[in-house]
């Protein structure tokens, strides 16, 4: 079988001259190729196997200068140059022509470093595009993501390893502009082929609203409720009720730590949860659960109920020789109770602190779940989540929450049983920012989430992280990502962040990074056997994400402001609601 690799005389680049573990420097013999010459571009090296090749990408492209001064009878120096011309690469893998039985195979890694002479080769023509085709040819037909093609080979497609990409955490990263919603939605749309696919989309924007209307909608909607919604929800509102938190992830939210009675507060708020939830599962008949369940199990109570506990505390008497004295609690619980009140009567946190009758019993939270992670007729298998009506403050804990819900019962769920599913992280940045930087609130979403990047591959939950400023991500959640579709980023910070989560021999791919144009990525990780600048597909007209940048000039050209569309958004400021 003829090798997918020929090169002929005209492909001589030069020979090694330098060699060490990071990097190989070449000398150019061949003057003539110099202007086909670029950085980023693949060279072939030889090795002392003949049927192994070595791929290493052009990082620097040198051209010295050698000045010699001679006099000639006192006669004005003559300037006589010479040149030596110099390529530095890095090794990504190696090219096997037979391996085995396997014909024609790239394999990451190096087992024998060149020797000083050997010769280097271009590869372009028709073989780059060999090459380009050999990366993807061993992934299995249904496990194949294609994103793209190769910048280097615009007729090459660009295919990652489907399962890859999905099992060891993700990311989608790039500044504001870049096309990392398009990125997200294409991925959504090859995603959606599948017959079972079960992605939850964070939407923090409601931006990726398109994907599900109109006759090719590949996704189901839903939405945190809002203030408007309280009354009479329709199907697709969803809420997440006070008795899903768990005692941390409540305290969070209510209790004043620096206040001098926040001790007495948090134990006896924790006392009478664990009695109410007690008393919901006796009425219910649950003798097995009544036997183990704790204080944090999502066991539905009223928050009636528990203000009547806590108001009965802060003002019962206690009983002294001579009649009434303060009791132990009294007076300790006001400020804690205020704090509450003001949460549960505000129409903001109506999706969490007023649910309706039906979401108060005891069967709603399987019902909720098996919309979420099951399966129903006529049900798509990617779920768009609407987060942009729920307040900022209380978006981690909102996020947190559901996320670790949806791991829970993945957790707890007979292993023979799971089907996986992927979280989609939009605007990562805003509920996972850096542990240092992060408040109480946030850290328990962070703790949430940090859990799964960290655990979750076990249990066939993944994250992929989409965000504009990966500089404020969590590291933890970063360095557990195996994949990086990485878009333009100019930001230094930014950019760094990057260059420490890759390899040592790629980390001058990052200096490409604010030169991509909108739609280009460099794709890096266990999904890809060859870390590539791709030109990412672009999702169906009907599925683009609603965050198009608009064009300003034009619009100012030609677009009048509608006053009375102001005035309508002036009403929906003032109901919280969407008209």
């Amino acid at each position: 079988m003829a090798n997918l690799l020929n090169f002929s005389e005209n492909d001589v680049l030069g020979s090694v001259t330098h060699v060490d573990t990071e990097q190989i420097i070449i000398e150019i013999e061949n003057g003539t190729v110099m202007n086909k010459i670029c950085v980023g571009n693949l060279v072939a090296i030889e090795t002392s196997k003949q049927h192994e090749k070595l791929i290493a990408l052009i990082d620097k492209v040198t051209r010295k200068y050698v000045e010699n001064y001679v006099d000639e009878d006192d006669e004005i120096d003559e300037l006589m140059v010479s040149s030596a011309d110099y390529i530095k690469v890095s090794i990504i893998g190696t090219y096997h022509s037979v391996y085995g039985s396997i014909h024609d195979l790239f394999k990451r890694g190096v087992e024998i470093f060149p020797q000083i002479e050997s010769k280097c080769y271009g590869i372009s023509g028709q073989n780059l595009q060999n090459f380009m085709n050999i990366l993807g040819k061993d992934i299995d037909e249904d496990k194949r993501l294609k994103i793209g093609s190769f910048m280097m080979d615009k007729d090459a497609e660009a295919i990652l390893d489907g399962n890859k990409f999905f099992q060891r955490h993700a990311a989608v990263l790039g500044s504001t502009g870049s096309g990392k919603s398009w990125c997200v939605a294409n991925i959504l749309e090859k995603a959606s082929k599948l017959k079972y696919a079960n992605i939850i989309v964070f939407d923090m924007h409601g931006e990726y609203k398109s994907l599900t209307e109109g006759s090719d909608a590949i996704a189901q909607y839903f939405r945190i409720a809002g203030p408007g919604d309280l009354e009479m929800p329709s199907d697709d509102v969803l809420f997440l009720p006070y008795w899903l938190l768990n005692r941390e992830e409540l305290l969070s939210m209510i209790l004043d730590r620096s206040d001098s009675n926040a001790p007495n507060q948090a134990s006896r708020f924790t006392l009478h949860i664990r009695s109410l939830k007690e008393a919901t599962l006796t009425n219910e008949a649950k003798e097995d659960t009544l036997k183990t369940f704790t204080v944090d199990s999502p066991i539905p109570f009223l928050m009636t109920d528990l203000l009547e506990k806590l108001k009965d505390d802060d003002t019962r008497k206690g009983k002294g020789k001579n009649g009434p004295i303060k009791g132990e609690w009294e007076g300790k619980l006001t400020r804690f109770i205020s704090r509450l009140e003001t949460k549960t009567a505000d129409k903001t946190y109506g999706f969490m602190f007023q649910p309706s009758d039906e979401i108060q019993t005891y069967s709603w939270l399987a019902n909720m779940t098996c919309r979420l992670l099951g399966h129903r007729d006529g049900q798509k298998g990617i779920k768009i989540i609407d987060f942009s009506e729920v307040p900022s403050d209380v978006l981690p804990v909102v996020t947190g929450t559901l996320a670790r819900l949806l791991y829970d019962v993945q957790f707890w769920m007979n292993p023979q049983k799971r089907t996986p599913f992927t979280i989609v992280c939009d605007e990562a940045h805003l509920y996972l920012p850096l542990k240092e930087e992060a408040d109480s609130i946030q850290k328990q979403a962070l703790y949430n989430f940090e859990r799964i990047a960290k655990e979750g591959r076990k249990y066939g939950v993944s994250i992929l992280a989409v965000s504009q400023r990966p500089a404020d991500v969590s590291k933890t959640i970063l360095s557990q990502c195996n994949n990086f579709v990485v878009l333009r980023l100019t930001n230094e910070r930014d950019k760094g962040v990057i260059k420490n989560l890759l390899p040592d021999s790629l980390k001058s791919t990052i200096e490409f990074l604010p030169l991509l144009d909108v739609g280009e990525a460099l794709v890096v990780g266990d999904a890809i056997l060859l870390p590539s600048k791709i030109v990412l597909d672009k999702p169906l007209e009907s599925h683009r994400p609603v965050s198009a940048t608009k064009d300003f000039w034009d619009e100012w050209d030609s677009n009048e402001p509608d006053n009375a569309a102001i005035n309508e958004a002036i009403e929906a400021l003032r109901k919280q609601c969407r008209i």
